[in-house]
């Protein structure tokens, strides 16, 4: 069995017989719609398209509901077209693992064309181009990072690439963003034609970094005289630009080897990884958990796909804040937050595996449903309860998602104020509610101090995960060691009044001496962790 067209068509009952479903929509008339009349241009071929916005298409052919498909164009790692799309005909993998423990199997094939966002590349960026001209175009939308929007590096300087970019203008740049908004000229020059531009990263008020990136360049090209001045008004009116805030959430680990090993088993061939020259992990499948939310600011100027007829919620932008919120404060990353610091303490190398523990169960319950929903911002379309429950019964226990607690604690530093500050700040805003009732959540960040140590709950050394303050966070720990002796835990004020890490003075709200009690009793020795939660959690 063959990831391509003809190996589908031709291997299509051993397909069947293995489990797999398969596109079901007339593909030759489909590829020659969205040829000629393109509707949605997707930046970014990696695992969350695949399996998310391609599958919500490909559903929606097989329905009938659409009768285009989509356009992916890769900016940053050319070879994932080279490498991954094209070989197999732009036909991707979908391996679903649900918590029940079956696994269903799609060939998604709603990608009918790969580009490459490459202005050295004269026939893929003059089709890039023609694409953006074309008046039938609604959407172009983006999984790049966060970081991906970012103009300048890490002190605060203009990226060099970015700065050629400002001084050579919308010809052919050689930025990611620079390119993408010399497609946008190019549809300008068309007759100003409508267009959203939708980010669909997982981060906060994503519409607004990309109208950012965009709107420096449309400035500074203008300026400059490189771009017509009229360019920066059509940026900056919505009714031709737009910049749709959205909330996307669905887990996908890069591809697991378990489940590269059961597709073998099915028969299918050719689906060795290739990682390329840039250090990305590409497959021709995709792991995916079941659970999918994408929720959409509805500010489309040129009109917008009948997605949500698939799943897809469109909504008002302060909807939209409120669903991000939900997710990021309270239902879901406070308690991933949670499991990550523990699931390294106690040696945990699958987010799984920790829900089966009942303390780390009833730790990530109480923290979700007794100190988060009281503050929790209700969305309106989605209940804040469900998603819990579907967060603490199908999500973090389905064993076949192959995520671990050390991925998870990766930049906790940059976490913890959103995840669990802006708790602590609802609660001090309340009348009826007392801060000092929190308990478990300052457990959270005496854990976070004692992950710091290095020194798993058995006295092993692990390797920290990254995070951009381990240079300046580490120290307030160095010295302490695993023992019963007291400790002069002054050492951690300083951190502990830091209002960027947690959100607040913990301090001034006087939470910081609970934090310190935990810490000595979670670091008085081996085995003092998990002795510490069954004192506190029962």
């Amino acid at each position: 069995m063959k990831l391509t067209l003809q190996g589908i068509r031709e291997g299509k009952a051993d397909f069947e017989k293995a489990g797999y479903r398969l596109p079901s929509f007339d593909y030759d008339t489909v590829k020659k719609n969205t040829y000629e009349r393109p509707v949605w241009i997707h930046f970014g071929a990696g695992n969350i398209f695949r399996a998310f916005q391609a599958n919500v298409v490909q559903n929606l052919l097989n329905q009938g509901v659409l009768d285009v498909g989509l356009i992916a164009a890769e900016g940053y790692d050319y070879e994932i077209i080279e490498k991954s799309n094209r070989p197999h005909d732009n036909l991707s993998l979908l391996a679903t693992l649900k918590a029940s423990g079956t696994v269903e199997k799609t060939v998604v094939g709603s990608i009918m064309e790969s580009l490459i966002l490459d202005s050295d590349n004269r026939e893929q960026y003059d089709r890039l181009k023609e694409i953006f001209r074309n008046p039938s175009l609604q959407m172009a939308s983006f999984t790049i990072t966060e970081k991906g929007y970012s103009l300048v590096n890490g002190k605060g300087e203009l990226l060099p690439a970015v700065a050629e970019d400002y001084e050579k203008g919308p010809e052919k740049p050689g930025s990611y963003l620079g390119k993408v908004v010399s497609l946008l000229y190019t549809r300008y020059l068309a007759g100003q034609l409508p267009i959203a531009m939708v980010s669909m990263d997982n981060c906060s008020h994503n519409g607004d970094k990309l109208y950012a990136a965009v709107n420096a360049f449309a400035e500074k090209w203008c300026e400059a005289g490189l771009a017509e001045k009229d360019f920066l008004n059509y940026v900056n009116d919505k009714a031709k630009v737009s910049f749709p805030w959205s909330m996307i959430d669905k887990i996908t680990p890069r591809p697991d080897a378990k489940v590269e090993e059961m597709l073998r088993e099915d028969g299918m061939e050719d689906l060795e990884p290739v990682i390329t020259s840039k250090n990305t992990y590409i497959a021709p499948f995709v792991n995916a958990e079941e659970c999918e939310y994408l929720v959409i600011e509805d500010a489309f100027p040129a009109g917008r796909p009948p997605i949500d007829k698939g799943g897809i919620i469109f909504t008002d932008r302060e909807t939209v804040d409120k669903v991000e919120k939900m997710k990021v404060c309270t239902c879901l990353n406070p308690l991933h937050t949670t499991l990550a610091i523990y699931g390294c303490l106690l040696g945990y190398t699958l987010i799984s595996d920790e829900m089966k523990n009942p303390l780390l169960k009833k730790f990530v319950e109480t923290v979700g449903y007794v100190e988060g929903l009281p503050v929790v911002v209700d969305p309106g379309i989605i209940r804040p309860r469900d998603f819990i429950d579907a967060v603490v019964n199908i999500r973090i226990p389905n064993p076949f998602m192959p995520d671990t607690p050390q991925r998870i604690a990766t930049d906790t530093s940059q976490k913890l104020a959103i995840r669990f500050g802006e708790t602590i700040k609802a609660y001090e805003k309340r009348s009826d509610l007392d801060v000092k009732t929190l308990k478990l959540i300052p457990l959270v960040f005496a854990g976070w101090l004692r992950y710091l140590m290095a020194v798993d709950d058995l006295g092993n050394p692990f390797t920290l995960s990254p995070d951009p303050l381990l240079e300046t966070v580490t120290p307030c720990v160095a010295g302490y060691e695993l023992s019963a002796a007291p400790k002069d835990l002054s050492k951690l004020d300083a951190l502990l009044q830091n209002e960027k890490i947690f959100g607040v003075d913990l301090t001034a709200i006087g939470m910081s001496d609970l934090v310190k009690r935990y810490f000595e009793e979670l670091s008085s020795g081996i085995g003092a962790v998990e002795n510490t939660l069954r004192k506190y959690i029962s």
